[in-house]
């Protein structure tokens, strides 16, 4: 099982939780950046349907794949 690990850090004049490197939108607080990373993190962990998924890696090239609704990373907010 993959684990991920959110992290709230200060961005564009507030607060926001960041995953590698992509940030969430700014918040006002530490405190609301914090409960909107727990909520994500907590929402990550959720099953859903499987499907199939497409994106682009960094090399440009597109890839589709099944994506199985039962295959959730473990997931936290690091403080």
């Amino acid at each position: 099982m993959a684990k991920i690990h959110y992290r709230v850090v200060r961005h564009d004049g507030g607060w926001a939780y960041k995953l590698g490197d992509v940030f969430s939108e700014a918040f006002t607080t530490r405190e609301r950046a914090m409960a909107a990373a727990r909520r994500v993190a907590a929402e990550q962990q959720v099953p859903g349907e499987s499907g199939y998924i497409e994106y682009q890696t960094e090399d440009g090239k597109w890839h589709i794949e099944l994506a199985s609704g039962s295959d959730r990373p473990e997931a936290d907010v690091v403080e």
